[in-house]
């Protein structure tokens, strides 16, 4: 009975059966939470949590909380095997990718601390702060075990293929690979591998690849860096830079590019100093793209050859970089 409950649990999203009630939400912050009023009693303030990761509620208003199972209980005057009857008839399965790759990311980041090579190459890239490693939810994939902790979960082969989790013959996607997830409006909607060996390349599953990276934080600031990559976001940020977000590419999509333009602020583009000027023609680009948007930019010219994190990994200090930035042209 133990077993066939938990597994039931698994099987269903609780924000996903509350939207289906009309529960209106909105991202709580910054992470797997979501708020909105109450529907277990009345109140004009938003006081219902959900968080997607755990799969549980709770509500500051009335004190109640728990998983679906307990919520249906409670709205619908349940008996506890009524409520278990009544969500075995019901068509609500866990499907929403954000939900899958919610739970995926859980698990890589559980895996990081168990392999040294994972921890080895992050201190390699720069990035050292245990407690920025784990508020950025920066997780590893050994490889071998995501599928086999998620079909335990309940899901299938057929739809972990379909996301991108698993490749053709059933293998994990993503092996040897530092993790980063990916969020839009709060919830996760990709994933970025970044290989600790040379053999593999990095990978984004083939989604979108969503918000600016950490747009949450930056939104109201009056001047913000943008970075092309994952690495020279963290050690930016670990270096005591925290108007920065990065694009994941030099290539923005239009929500990215609508974000930047959102109120006037200035944008100092960051992108690599690449031998073939890639780096640098892309950041022209973009500043004439957003100054025909009334946004101010100024291009960050760092030496030959480097990027923000390589800058910082051979030596570079943040005193050095903020005369970068001071010496920034429109």
């Amino acid at each position: 009975m133990g077993e066939d409950l938990e597994k039931l649990k698994q099987r269903f999203s609780l924000l996903d059966y509350l939207r289906q009630q009309n529960w209106v939400a909105k991202p709580a912050g910054h992470g797997p939470e979501f708020v909105g009023l109450c529907p277990l009693h009345p109140e004009t303030r938003p006081s219902f949590y959900v968080n997607t990761r755990k799969n549980l509620f709770y509500c500051h208003g009335c004190g109640q909380g728990g998983d679906l199972l307990r919520f249906v209980q409670l709205s619908r005057h349940l008996s506890f095997r009524q409520s278990l009857a009544y969500l075995e008839q019901q068509s609500v399965p866990l499907t929403d990718p954000a939900d899958v790759l919610e739970q995926t990311a859980a698990f890589y980041q559980q895996q990081l601390d168990r392999y040294p090579e994972a921890l080895h190459y992050l201190k390699q890239r720069g990035l050292h702060d245990l407690a920025l490693i784990k508020e950025l939810r920066i997780g590893y994939a050994p490889g071998g075990s995501l599928r086999r902790h998620l079909t335990a979960q309940g899901y299938s082969c057929d739809l972990l293929q379909r996301l991108g989790l698993l490749d053709l013959q059933g293998h994990d996607a993503f092996y040897r690979r530092v993790v980063f997830p990916c969020c839009q409006g709060g919830r996760v909607i990709n994933l970025y591998g970044r290989s600790i060996a040379a053999a593999f390349a990095h990978r984004f599953l083939p989604r979108s690849k969503g918000d600016l990276y950490g747009w949450e934080q930056v939104q109201q600031c009056p001047e913000v860096i943008l970075v092309e990559g994952l690495f020279d976001y963290a050690v930016l940020w670990q270096a005591g830079f925290h108007h920065v977000t990065c694009s994941l590419g030099t290539h923005l999509n239009t929500y990215q590019f609508q974000q930047l333009c959102d109120r006037p602020r200035t944008i100092y583009l960051t992108f690599d100093v690449d031998a073939n000027g890639s780096g640098q023609q892309a950041s022209q680009q973009l500043a004439h793209r957003l100054r025909a948007r009334g946004i101010s930019t100024r291009v960050v010219l760092l030496p030959d050859g480097h990027d923000p994190n390589s800058f910082f990994v051979q030596g570079g200090d943040a005193r050095q970089f903020q005369s970068l930035l001071e010496a920034a042209q429109p």
